[in-house]
């Protein structure tokens, strides 16, 4: 560091100090003396004329006093420049003489700097040696590692993957399910409603029920009185038997007429022109056999001779050729007179056949045959018929003369099936659904065959005319008694 001091001879000075690298430099410089009072100093910011105006003595003192402020100046700066020189050499020559000191200085320490260098820098290289062994150790096991890591991460994706799959078939059995439920609750909603309108059909059920047990009760009061006064009419009653069956043990005189059984009848017109007109079973002979068949003494001026009645399907008329030779059933229900009896009956004299009909609603219709007359057991009970009226039409009752009958176990009819076993034993064409209630019957022809016997028939047939019946086929198993 060096310092520079420059003095001036003046009695007052002003110090003045630089401070430039290591070096300082302090200036004393003198001060200007018999400066007046500024008290008239003007200062203005005009611009400086080239040829002021003409002034007074006492406006050309501040220009004495620049004119001197400007030497003072000038000689600063002279002295300032000198000093620069000097302060320039002096330096040049601190800084030479600074640079051999540093540069010796500077190559010891970058000895000293370059051995601790060299002596560090093979520690370093130990070091990293060692680092370099560690790094290359924890580099295989991280690979190792890295290996198993990424064999996890495989086996971690099959895994994922399966249980993907298995969520996918999850949700899809979540949504069968789902859908299954949904299905299940609209059915149990509607078996609710369902099931609240047979509770409410019940409840009405049960206070008709109600009703009806009181009406019946009501009625069982009243059967009770009715019952009551029916047995005293019986006591009533039995007592005037007593008294007739007196009376006509006391008339001897009188004659007992003779047993109806005794009077043989061939058919029923001979019973109706016998004097006994009401519709009943009555027993009819030939020379073979004896029969009980059912007169119908009122349809269409009676001595009808039922052969055969169907009404309420309480009769099996899927038979056999035997059952349909000799008869079945109950004359009053339903029952067949026989084909060997018909065959007698029609060969000695000419009949007239009528079919009746009536259905559910009570509609009634009938077929009637001028002439009508069954062939003999060798014959296979052929048909014979003539002279069609009625308003039943053809088809409800048999099919065209000359057709052979027919039954379950001896199939005569020209039908490819057997007919006989799908319907029953008849003379029909073709297989027919057997009416609610059908009744047949013949009776004698008028004019010259007057004196005939007629008979009344009841057999399965063929649908009614459309004017009367449907084109479905009858129930016999529950139909209404003519």
């Amino acid at each position: 560091m060096c310092n520079t001091w420059i003095t001036a001879s003046v009695a007052e000075r002003r110090h003045h100090r630089l401070q430039h690298g290591p070096c300082s430099f302090t200036f004393l410089l003198p001060e200007v003396d018999h400066c007046r009072s500024g008290h008239s100093y003007h200062v203005s910011n005009s611009l400086q004329q080239d040829s002021p105006p003409p002034a007074t003595a006492e406006e050309q003192w501040p220009k004495k006093r620049l004119e001197a402020l400007e030497s003072v100046l000038e000689n600063n700066t002279q002295w300032l420049q000198k000093l620069e020189s000097y302060i320039q050499e002096d330096v040049k020559m601190e800084m030479t003489r600074m640079q051999h000191s540093a540069a010796h200085n500077q190559t010891v320490a970058m000895l000293e700097i370059g051995t601790n260098l060299l002596s560090q820098s093979a520690e370093q290289t130990r070091k990293l040696t060692d680092v370099e062994t560690q790094v290359l150790n924890q580099t295989s096991r991280l690979e190792i590692q890295l290996l198993e890591n990424s064999l996890s991460t495989h086996k971690l994706e099959k895994q994922i993957l399966i249980q993907t799959q298995e969520i996918s078939q999850l949700n899809e059995r979540n949504s069968l399910l789902e859908q299954r439920f949904q299905d299940m609750e609209k059915l149990r909603a509607q078996e609710l409603q369902i099931l609240k309108a047979e509770k409410l059909q019940l409840q009405e059920l049960l206070m008709r029920q109600s009703g009806l047990i009181e009406e019946l009760d009501k009625e069982l009061v009243a059967a009770t009185l009715n019952s009551t006064l029916l047995q005293r009419q019986q006591s009533s009653l039995m007592e005037t038997v007593h008294q007739l069956l007196n009376m006509v043990t006391q008339c001897n005189e009188i004659s007992v007429p003779p047993k109806e059984e005794d009077v043989k009848f061939k058919d029923c017109a001979e019973i109706y022109k016998s004097g006994l007109t009401t519709s009943g079973i009555y027993t009819l002979s030939n020379s073979n056999e004896t029969v009980k068949v059912f007169c119908d003494m009122e349809t269409n001026k009676g001595g009808w001779t039922v052969l055969q009645h169907r009404r309420d399907g309480t009769q099996d008329f899927h038979r056999t050729w035997k059952d349909y030779k000799v008869g079945f059933g109950d004359p009053s229900g339903e029952y067949w007179l026989g084909n060997e009896f018909l065959h007698q009956l029609t060969s000695s004299n000419t009949y007239t056949l009528r079919v009746q009909l009536k259905d559910w609603d009570g509609n009634e219709a009938f077929s009637l045959y001028e002439q009508f007359s069954i062939g003999s057991e060798e014959q296979n009970y052929r048909l014979t018929i003539k002279g069609y009226t009625g308003n039943a039409g053809r088809t409800s009752s048999f099919s065209h003369s000359g057709t052979e009958f027919s039954t379950k176990d001896r199939d005569n009819d020209k039908c490819s099936c057997t007919c006989a076993q799908m319907a029953t034993g008849d003379h029909s064409r073709e297989i027919p659904p057997g009416p609610l209630d059908v009744t047949s019957g013949i009776e004698p022809m008028e004019g010259d065959l007057a004196g005939s016997s007629p008979c009344n028939v009841t057999s399965r047939l063929e649908p009614m005319a459309e004017d009367l019946y449907e084109p479905d086929p009858f129930d016999l198993t529950s139909c209404p008694p003519l």
